[in-house]
């Protein structure tokens, strides 16, 4: 069997996400034949090598996949957390290692995978994959058309501007509204706080559907585990990219080759060229002119402007 980086072999075999598997190696909780090492890359053959976390024979085992409807204040972590509840803790009889993909913070409610399948894992919390995530949200006050183009337009954070979002209003009230947000990036804590910017704090927030899996007909703090026919619907999703499945509204005048200067409509930055006017020449175009001087140099003179012959 050809070699593999070790993240990848410890993904596959359920101990969380590459990113994941490499904190073990760096932690030092990683051994290949009776050997521990803590730098990266490292290359193993599974079929020849002896690999062990904590001092326990590394065993690939078949992959399982949850999905639970996460109460408040549960925590999307394996690590304890001094009594507080986690995920993990809610999968009542699963006797496989699986792990939560992705983090829903604690205040927040809803979708959460756990499986121990470390490159499904990798593939949708990847902000190069950008697998659309739909969130109900309810915020205080009622947020105006100017804010919510704002915020699909995309809003500057400490880290950098937002991608675009799609925002539909669901409910409006003159105190609360009611909005569904599909992202498709997963910063920490972002949707609380492109709302916050726009002055409309989150009061509660569900992660209701990761594309077309949703949490319908699982109660709170239940699990199901996915059909095989989701979870190949998860891998496509993953593997689509981030201009799949979802489309923004795009503002008048602007062109799908946004960006690409010098064709169509971009290479004007979307502005609509000026009605003509019968009748009525063109404003004259001034032009700039060059005069030699004595000494034989090249001087600037003014401009003089060019008549409409």
């Amino acid at each position: 069997m050809a070699q593999q980086r070790i993240q990848r072999v410890l993904a596959a075999a359920g101990y969380g996400s590459r990113r994941a598997c490499e904190q073990l190696v760096v932690d030092g909780r990683v051994s290949v034949n009776g050997e521990v090492t803590r730098a990266l890359p490292i290359l193993v053959d599974p079929a020849q090598d002896r690999i062990a976390v904590d001092g326990k024979p590394v065993r690939s085992e078949a992959h399982v996949y949850y999905l639970l409807n996460k109460p408040k204040n549960v925590f999307c972590t394996n690590v304890e957390q001094g009594g507080r509840r986690r995920a993990v803790d809610l999968l009542v009889g699963v006797r496989e290692r699986v792990y939560p993909v992705g983090r829903l913070d604690a205040d927040s409610t809803g979708l959460l995978i756990l499986t121990n399948d470390g490159a499904l894992a990798q593939k949708l919390t990847h902000p190069r994959y950008g697998a659309p995530k739909t969130y109900r949200v309810e915020v205080a006050g009622m947020p105006a058309e100017a804010v919510l183009e704002k915020l699909r337009a995309g809003v500057w954070l400490s880290e950098g501007k937002t991608s675009p979002a799609q925002i539909t209003i669901i409910h409006r009230q003159k105190t609360k509204a009611v909005l569904e947000i599909t992202l498709r990036e997963g910063r920490n804590r972002e949707i609380r706080r492109m709302l916050a910017k726009t002055g409309h704090n989150v009061r509660r927030m569900t992660l209701i559907r990761i594309g077309k899996l949703s949490i319908a007909k699982v109660p709170l703090g239940g699990f199901r585990r996915l059909m095989p026919e989701e979870v190949r619907h998860l891998y496509k999703l993953s593997e689509a990219g981030p201009d799949a499945e979802l489309s923004f509204p795009r503002r008048r005048g602007r062109s799908a080759s946004r960006g690409a200067r010098g064709i169509g409509e971009s290479a004007s930055r979307g502005r609509r060229p000026a009605p003509s006017r019968p009748g009525i020449d063109p404003r004259p175009r001034p032009e700039k002119t060059v005069a030699k001087s004595a000494d034989g140099k090249r001087r600037r003179s003014g401009r003089r402007i060019l008549l409409p012959k």
